[in-house]
């Protein structure tokens, strides 16, 4: 196993990595909906807060494999087993999702977590093996996701007072290690690889949402309610999304400084996209008088994520550079999309809102 060239023209992704993307499909799909019936149980705070750990175990081992591959994809027959291992564990992680929810399980979790990350030690290993050129990095990649494993199990086993503050501690050596490995010797992620790469994952996570909302939506179409107006919002929302994300082509050149924020500002893009899925859905539980959460509290599932998405597309389309509307189009939606939150008829605003938003971003291009 050998680094791949950085240059290489017609970098794609493969049938492999698109198999990687579709298996969290189901997981991501877990995530939203337990966070949806955690909203419309009223069990807000404690919802956010199981959510943003789950998306967490799910976007990481994403992200460290997706830019393993960019850089060190041999495709033959071990890396494609051990990728597969990788999907089982997606899998399982899938599987604990709904007890992660309810009684705040994680071993199920942190099982399918441990064999993704593991898994990928077996990459890394591969790479400092085949690579001389990029041995220090690939070992300085095994040893901190390998030691990582071990205080995760660990985890497991911490005081209830305990689980929130060492999970974060987790979370920050987690993305640490990608930083300090780099130092050794940056791998050759291929830049226009990367950018597809995220731009589909996105299209999933999009999807997921439009999926989430219809299956709220034919529940409204069942009960006999009228929630036609709700749907074109819904719609709305969701084709907003896509075309705010993918209105500018993405660049992170060859900064590793600014491949890092790049990556991870990610994770708040994709998390929020997912989430709104959820808020859509309480927003049809709220209009069918099956919620028992405030309508506030409803319509911040929805505003609060699109304002995280408004903001963090707003820096990877590099707007911070550019000067007048441009620049502050963007910063000034979230905020106004916030404002939403308290209007009557929340949900058909923020559509109202960020339509508007397409319009201008086209304006002003």
């Amino acid at each position: 196993m050998v680094a791949r060239d950085s240059a290489e023209a017609h970098r794609v992704a493969t049938p492999l990595e698109l198999l990687f993307d579709l298996s969290f499909v189901v997981a991501v799909a877990q995530a939203a909906s337990s966070l949806h019936h955690a909203v419309s149980e009223n069990h807000l705070g404690h919802g956010v807060l199981a959510y943003f750990m789950l998306f967490f175990a799910l976007w990481l081992p994403w992200l460290n494999f997706t830019w393993f591959a960019s850089a060190f994809d041999t495709d033959d027959v071990f890396y494609r087993v051990t990728t597969m291992v990788q999907i089982g564990g997606v899998l399982l992680v899938a599987a604990g999702i709904p007890r992660a929810f309810e009684h705040s399980d994680f071993r199920v979790v942190v099982a399918g977590y441990v064999i993704i990350r593991l898994a990928m030690v077996v990459h890394w290993l591969r790479a400092a093996h085949g690579d001389e050129e990029h041995r220090g990095c690939a070992l300085r990649y095994a040893a901190g996701i390998g030691g990582l494993q071990t205080l995760w199990v660990l985890w497991l086993a911490a005081p209830q007072h305990l689980v929130v503050p060492l999970w974060a501690l987790g979370v920050l050596l987690e993305m640490v290690v990608p930083v300090w490995a780099e130092r050794a010797a940056p791998t050759s992620w291929h830049p226009h690889h990367i950018v597809e790469r995220h731009g589909l994952f996105t299209l999933i996570v999009i999807g997921e949402s439009i999926l989430a909302a219809t299956m709220a939506f034919q529940q409204g179409i069942d009960s006999g309610h009228n929630l036609w107006t709700l749907a074109v919002a819904a719609l709305v929302i969701v084709f907003s999304v896509w075309w705010l994300y993918f209105e500018s082509p993405a660049s992170i050149g060859d900064n590793l400084r600014r491949s890092f924020i790049w990556g991870y500002a990610h994770f708040f893009i994709l998390g929020s996209i997912a989430a709104v899925g959820a808020g859509l859905s309480a927003a049809v539980d709220y209009d069918l008088h099956t919620s028992h959460a405030s309508g506030v509290a409803v319509a911040a599932v929805t505003t609060v994520p699109l304002a995280i998405f408004l903001m963090c597309v707003w820096y990877v389309q590099d707007c911070p550079r550019e000067s007048g509307l441009r620049a502050a189009l963007l910063p000034i939606g979230a905020g106004v999309v916030l404002a939403a939150t308290f209007a009557p008829a929340p949900i058909h605003v923020t559509a109202g809102i960020l339509g508007l938003l397409v319009v201008l971003t086209r304006a002003v291009r």
